[in-house]
């Protein structure tokens, strides 16, 4: 995707901690505001609209029923974010969600997945997070719905958040590749050995490096695939990028996620994203917003030499 060719990106804001375990993701939006979001991608040629902040209701942080927290205000959430990411496909917009913790990444992918089936493409989901959110209502020790995402949209979640996108599962277990991935529970790990799941995790990363890591996630992406990105700010090691609820050390560096992105750029398939899990509350002067903002230009194509 270039910045010539009349793109435009519709920014949606879904200020809520729903999914979460502590509270704060939900001033994540205008975070990213404020660190300049909208402007950095005006600038780089492309039209930008923000729709604003969604809708939804309060979390009320009660504890779990059946092995899931907030079921009914996630659902909620999550339809707003479908609505939305849906009507912005439909134009022909580029939806860049901005969270809000990642459960929304249901909503969000479930939208993306019924436009790519629709229009006969194939889809890839770069999952960059410390996590891998394959945990389900039996196997989560918390019940937090952002630790359930990828179950739910492979079809493996409860009934009442999957088959959004038209299927049972909005995602084939090869349609996604998690990067970054360095905190994984016994039941995931087995999950993901089960599922057959891509993980590029971070030995991976440290014994091949970012680039080949890359190669290999973006292999058979052509111009037949409607690639989205769905980036966890605590994929990043929090030595940069502190404001997040569930940081976990030995992330990539600065360098290596900007390499990520510029190659997930170069491949100009880029048709949706979501950036999700900023917490300002627990930030340190938005700086970890601020990264996100520099990543993201480099995810939509800025690069240092023209190449």
């Amino acid at each position: 995707m270039s910045n010539d060719n009349g793109t435009t990106l519709e920014l949606i804001g879904a200020p809520t901690d729903i999914g979460a375990s502590v509270r704060g993701a939900g001033m994540g939006p205008d975070a990213l505001r404020v660190a300049g979001l909208p402007e950095a991608l005006a600038r780089q040629g492309f039209t930008v609209i923000d729709r604003g902040n969604l809708a939804g209701p309060a979390t009320p942080w009660t504890a779990p029923a059946n092995g899931l927290r907030h079921l009914d205000e996630v659902i909620a959430w999550n339809r707003s974010v479908y609505a939305a990411v849906d009507t912005a496909l439909g134009t022909g917009h580029v939806p860049l969600m901005m969270g809000g913790d990642h459960c929304l990444a249901i909503g969000s992918i479930s939208a993306v997945a019924w436009h790519a089936r629709k229009r006969g493409k194939k889809l890839r989901v770069l999952w960059l997070d410390a996590h891998s959110d394959v945990n389900t209502e039996t196997t989560s020790p918390s019940g937090n719905l952002h630790g359930m995402p990828v179950s739910c949209l492979l079809g493996h979640g409860p009934a009442a958040l999957t088959g959004w996108s038209g299927e049972r599962a909005a995602l084939e277990h090869d349609a996604i590749r998690f990067i970054g991935i360095r905190s994984v529970d016994t039941d995931e790990k087995d999950a993901i050995r089960t599922l057959g799941l891509h993980v590029f995790d971070m030995r991976h990363i440290d014994e091949h490096g970012m680039r080949t890591t890359m190669t290999e996630a973006l292999q058979d992406v052509d111009e037949d695939t409607h690639l989205h990105v769905s980036f966890d700010l605590d994929c990043l090691d929090p030595n940069i990028a502190p404001g997040v609820g569930t940081g976990v050390r030995g992330g990539p560096t600065y360098r290596e996620m900007q390499l990520c992105m510029e190659m997930v750029a170069d491949t100009r398939r880029l048709g949706s994203v979501d950036v999700v899990e900023l917490n300002p509350a627990l930030d340190v002067r938005n700086q970890t917003a601020e990264v996100a903002v520099e990543l993201i230009e480099s995810l939509f194509g800025k690069s240092t030499l023209v190449r």
